[in-house]
């Protein structure tokens, strides 16, 4: 395997596309929020959620060897901290002025994220070198529930969420602490999984049609 020529570091089948747009679309909403642009941010993080919701669906349907599966589980939290890492905490740090507050918020809710990215890393090789199929639970809130828990708490809140100023960093604070702490956080299913696909597209018209946010 040491020996084996490559032509690009790196694999490129279809099973790691949507991985790769997911964190192309966070990038994208990364720009957005230093250009200020917030709607546009959201609408890209919540893409990213699309993308990592059926990455791994889409990698099931391929017979891969053991190194491209360690590759998956590497780069999908990799793009993870890109999009569900970085795009909420440069968030929440612009939308609160650049003050010290959103900055300190912004480092708290990343060094979670990251550190519950590599938790996960490291627990899912372990898992899979006794067992196959999907995990039936995670430990520790997924950083991804924040593609789904951001737009739902900026389109309830509306004109509230970006009057106070406190409650998008105390949302991200909660959200920080529950990525780290042991929960057990079961792994939606078929009617799970429809029922937050439908949640995220309401979410994501409402905001579209410049319903959800007033800034």
């Amino acid at each position: 395997m040491m020996g084996e020529k490559k032509r690009l570091c790196g694999y490129y089948n279809y099973t790691v596309v949507l991985t790769y747009f997911g964190m192309l679309a966070g990038f994208t909403g990364i720009v957005f929020t230093v250009e200020g642009s917030y709607r546009q941010a959201i609408l890209c993080l919540m893409v990213a959620g699309v993308c990592d919701m059926f990455d791994g669906t889409i990698a099931a349907t391929k017979q891969r060897d053991v190194r491209e599966k360690r590759f998956g589980i590497q780069i999908d939290s990799l793009c993870d901290l890109v999009c569900f890492g970085v795009l909420p905490a440069l968030f929440v740090y612009k939308l609160s002025g650049k003050s010290y507050i959103g900055f300190l918020v912004g480092c708290l809710y990343l060094l979670c994220a990251l550190i519950r990215l590599a938790y996960f890393n490291v627990l899912e090789e372990d898992r899979q070198q006794v067992e196959t199929g999907c995990r039936a639970c995670y430990t520790g809130l997924p950083v991804t529930s924040v593609a789904l828990i951001l737009p739902a708490f900026l389109v309830a809140g509306k004109r509230l969420a970006f009057r106070n100023a406190g409650l998008i960093p105390g949302l991200l604070v909660v959200m920080a602490a529950a990525f780290i702490l042991p929960l057990k956080v079961k792994k939606p299913r078929k009617v799970g999984r429809i029922g937050i696909v439908f949640t995220g597209l309401v979410e994501f018209c409402v905001l579209l049609m410049g319903m959800g946010m007033d800034i």
